[in-house]
Formats: structure tokens, C-alpha cells, sequence
């Protein structure tokens, strides 16, 4: 019975993608991070107005720009959905994934650690744990946050 509902829930899916949107304190100082330091690219932007904002739900009638990173710029990529409303967190930033609720890390497969570890020393982003650990005699783990605290695990070979 398990399966058969499995199989029915994924048919009720238009896309297989996920799009997830990332409120952060400092927008440049994010797409820095995301861009330069972990090598996404901008896909596109668009504007959420103050009506949308209101009537959708999303912001009460807070008008903001979004801009969208994908890990490659194709149809098939997921969207990191960046905005910004110019305030800082209300909530500490957690030292480890257990110390809030709701979503704390994403995880990005990468082709080589080495130049994604080099960009994120470049902008002094501090590695967390002893990383790069090795998961297999091919894959090692990087951790490090990003600037409003979420957790990005790095996974891939050394170089």
C-alpha cells in the first residue's frame, strides 16, 4: 500500500524541481557569498509589488526584488531564491544544525572541492568541524555557512 501511494504522490507534481526562497539580512553580501564564493550563477529577477505582496500573502504588502541562483542556468536547475527587506535576523545564529528549527542546510554535490575552497578562503568564510573530511576514497565533506547562518555541505572529490 506504501508504494502505490508513493507512486500516486509523485504524479501530482507539475515539475520536479523545488524553488526555495531564502530571506536574507544583506543581499549583496549574499550573492557574493553564493556567486563568487560557491559558484552559482544569477538565472533571472523579478519583482514582487506591493499588491502581489498583499494579496498572495507573502509580505503583507511589502514590495521586494528576488533575485534567482541555480547551481547552472537550465530549465532542469532548482532555484535559490534570494530577498532581502534590509533587517537582520531575530534569532541567534546556530553553531550546529540542532540549535533552531525549520530549514537549517542545504546540500551541494560539487565536481571538485579544491576551487570552491579556495573561493570561500578568499572571502574568509570560516569552515566549520574538520573539514574537508573524506566520506569515501572519492568524496570529502566541507561545511561552512552562509552569511545569515544557513549550513552549506560541500560533497565531492578533492579535486
Amino acid at each position: 500500500m506504501l508504494v502505490a501511494f508513493s507512486s500516486y504522490a509523485q504524479s501530482n507534481f507539475s515539475s520536479k524541481l523545488i524553488g526555495v526562497g531564502v530571506v536574507v539580512s544583506d543581499l549583496e553580501r549574499s550573492l557574493d557569498f553564493y556567486t563568487n564564493g560557491i559558484g552559482m550563477v544569477k538565472a533571472y529577477s523579478f519583482e514582487i509589488n506591493e499588491e502581489f505582496s498583499k494579496r498572495s500573502g507573502l509580505a503583507d504588502g511589502v514590495p521586494t526584488s528576488v533575485t534567482v541562483l541555480k547551481l547552472e542556468n537550465s530549465p532542469e536547475a532548482n532555484e535559490w531564491k534570494l530577498m532581502s527587506f534590509g533587517k537582520k535576523a531575530t534569532h541567534p545564529k546556530a553553531n550546529f544544525i540542532q540549535d533552531d528549527v525549520g530549514m537549517q542546510y542545504i546540500t551541494i554535490n560539487v565536481k571538485a572541492l579544491k576551487p570552491v575552497i579556495e573561493r570561500l578562503k578568499e572571502r574568509n568564510v570560516p569552515f566549520l568541524g574538520s573539514t574537508p573530511t573524506p566520506l569515501n576514497e572519492n568524496a570529502h565533506f566541507v561545511l561552512v555557512q552562509d552569511p545569515d547562518g544557513i549550513f552549506i555541505e560541500l560533497i565531492g572529490p578533492m579535486e
